[in-house]
């Protein structure tokens, strides 16, 4: 009884949110409501979209090409089905569905499919991170809150995969093909005021004005705008410590999560963060990576729901350096300095991004260091930024003509962001060691089993950390990498 008349006084709501104890400091907001007949919006009549934000295969779905993907939506009843997209594994922004949905109605059904088209028989791809059977664990089902505008099911805010991530991988299947793939979504309704809050939340529990823009607003004042705690699931009616929160664990508290949602960070899933500059040839030319590259460099982390990141110009990235013959360690550390911090040895940059500065030559051809540690190169935590020369990548392009170009680099990215990570010489001695880099060697065979882009014999053909399983002197990279060596000591 008294919580039925709790919930018929929607003003007493916001009074017993105050005073009851916050577990998390999140709302949970489902089950102080039922699914009765009122309009949750009168101000506009109800319709909600979702968009299909990216699609990335992480299996190899097709043999002898890439997919042909395709996606299927079910909003309540209705069935949208998404273009053909022909012989291509990664693809962004490629499909939206808006549909009217009954006003009088607390939830809509939501199922996300996604397929690879063939002409015998299409194939249902695995987004879910539910164990595969025979005719389920494939797809993702969804109940959307329009009282809310949050979701819960198969996705939540609160997800390892992150909100509004998918990923077939998250199942345990890596090393298994069963055509996983991840995808983002996101899925949001029309509001009077454009903030993304919608009318009952703002009436009954925020106690804002749904006919006003709350967009940025901060109304307690903690550093973090009502519209990024609301997406997940925190308290913007309570002051909270965001700068000392970091529910995931991977050195970003939440302010710094909230930096760089542009990005696609998320408190509940680990994010990794790398800025790219160049230097201009002697010509002027800029041997900028590729977006191939990038995918390549990206897919062993996202596998195990790690999501990379990188600014190659979105924010202070792909800045260009001034040509330089030969780039040496003293110079590495002016280039840190003036490019990635702009001489500011306060910016908050510091403790989120690590860098990367593409140069003409140095030597050696590709290490780790840090501008503000001593000794600023080697394994040293601080260990943030490292340096590749294009000396580098034309010599290994020559030696190895079977390996694209967008392979040898991604490679190097990942091995040396290994090093970012605490994986260095001695813990493993596989990694680094040089006894192990060539068939004449004893290290080669000692090491054989530490299957790690960290042992130098297979940097250009493992492109993937080692997890441990596969034998005698194998280490597990992915259990011991640390997110927060890089930051300063």
């Amino acid at each position: 009884m008294i919580q039925e008349i709790l919930f018929r006084t929607g003003t007493m709501l916001i009074c017993l949110l105050l005073i009851m104890p916050v577990t998390a400091v999140k709302l949970d907001l489902n089950n102080q409501q039922q699914n009765i007949l009122e309009d949750y919006d009168p101000l506009v009549d109800i319709n909600i979209t979702v968009d299909i934000l990216a699609i990335r295969a992480l299996d190899t779905i097709d043999l002898f090409s890439d997919p042909d993907f395709f996606v299927t939506l079910f909003i309540n009843d209705a069935e949208y089905t998404s273009p053909l997209w022909e012989n291509t594994r990664y693809l962004y922004h490629c499909f939206t569905v808006t549909a009217d949905v009954p006003d009088d109605t607390k939830t809509v059904n939501v199922t996300i499919q996604l397929w690879d088209a063939d002409e015998d028989e299409n194939t249902l791809c695995d987004i879910s991170k539910s164990p595969n059977t025979d005719d389920s664990g494939r797809d993702i089902h969804l109940l959307y809150d329009v009282s809310i505008g949050r979701w819960s099911g198969d996705n939540n805010p609160v997800d390892i995969t992150g909100c509004g991530r998918v990923c077939g991988s998250a199942d345990g299947s890596i090393d298994t093909n069963e055509n996983d793939c991840e995808l983002w979504f996101d899925i949001h309704q029309n509001d009077f005021d454009h903030d993304g809050l919608p009318y009952w939340i703002e009436t009954n529990v925020y106690g804002t004005d749904p006919t006003v823009d709350d967009t940025d607003s901060d109304n307690d004042a903690d550093g973090v705008p009502i519209e990024w705690e609301h997406r997940f699931g925190f308290n913007p009616l309570i002051w909270e410590n965001h700068p000392a929160m970091d529910p995931d664990r991977d050195s970003l508290n939440n302010r710094e999560e909230y930096l760089t949602y542009d990005f696609g960070s998320d408190p509940y899933r680990k994010d990794v963060f790398l800025e790219i500059d160049y230097m201009a040839e002697e010509d002027g030319t800029i041997r900028n990576v590729t977006n191939n590259t990038l995918e390549l460099a990206q897919n062993p982390f996202h596998n195990r729901n790690i999501i990379f990141h990188f600014d190659t110009g979105e924010l202070n990235g792909g800045e260009i350096v001034p040509h330089d013959t030969e780039t040496k360690f003293e110079e590495l550390r002016a280039i840190w300095n003036t490019y990635f911090l702009h001489n500011d040895s306060d910016d908050w940059r510091r403790g989120v991004f690590h860098y990367l500065i593409f140069v003409h030559d140095q030597t050696p051809k590709g290490f780790a260091f840090s501008g503000d540690v001593s000794p600023y190169w080697g394994y040293n935590p601080g260990t943030d930024a490292f340096a590749l020369a294009n000396t580098l990548v034309e010599k290994r392009s020559q030696k190895m003509p079977l390996k694209t170009t967008d392979y040898i680099v991604a490679s190097l990215i990942v091995h040396e962001m290994g090093h970012n990570f605490g994986i260095r010489f001695g813990e493993p001695f596989g990694c680094d060691n040089r006894l192990g880099n060539s068939p004449f060697k004893i290290g080669w065979y000692i090491w054989r089993n530490y299957r790690s882009i960290m042992n130098y014999r297979y940097t250009y053909s493992i492109l993937d950390y080692s997890d441990g399983s596969h034998g005698k002197r194998d280490y597990d990279d992915w259990e011991n990498i640390d997110l927060s060596y890089f930051e300063i000591p």
